[in-house]
């Protein structure tokens, strides 16, 4: 008989535009402050690049949960790329609304090149957030589960 005592471990992955949040969590880093582990960081030119698609990908990779970092509205690189992620980013969590995904799993947070405390904060509260709601079940793949 196999007692099953894992302690949960989430899985998140956290799309960080280079120009801004990046940036942030280099001087998080730099500056000494943590964050948990369990934030793999993917490293995108602009937030406005980051395609629903790779969401629900990463959802169905085993993510359990997904937050999406990028420069304050107004102070994208490219001018309005944080708008386009801002309204599609919307679509996306209604969407995900409907098919059944918790609320808390994702976000979007805006996170200057300045901010590293705000980026070591907001990294433990999501990681916080996803430990309360737990493992996410709703559109995983089998075949990635270990």
């Amino acid at each position: 008989m196999q007692i099953d005592n894992k302690e949960f471990k989430p899985n998140i992955v956290a799309f960080c535009c280079n120009w801004c949040s990046y940036a942030g969590a280099d001087l998080a880093g730099t500056s000494r402050l943590s964050y948990p582990a369990d934030v793999k960081i993917i490293k995108v030119p602009c937030s406005c690049r980051v395609n629903p698609m790779f969401i629900l990908r990463a959802f169905e990779k085993g993510a359990d949960g997904v937050i999406l970092c990028g420069c304050h509205p107004g102070d994208c690189h490219y001018s309005t790329g944080n708008y386009y992620t801002r309204r599609r980013m919307t679509l996306l969590f209604s969407m995900l609304n409907y098919l059944g995904i918790e609320n808390g799993r994702t976000r979007v947070e805006w996170v200057s090149a300045a901010e590293g405390v705000k980026f070591s904060t907001v990294m433990n509260e999501f990681v916080e957030k996803i430990h309360s709601l737990g493992e996410n079940v709703r559109l995983g793949d089998l075949r990635c589960k270990r």
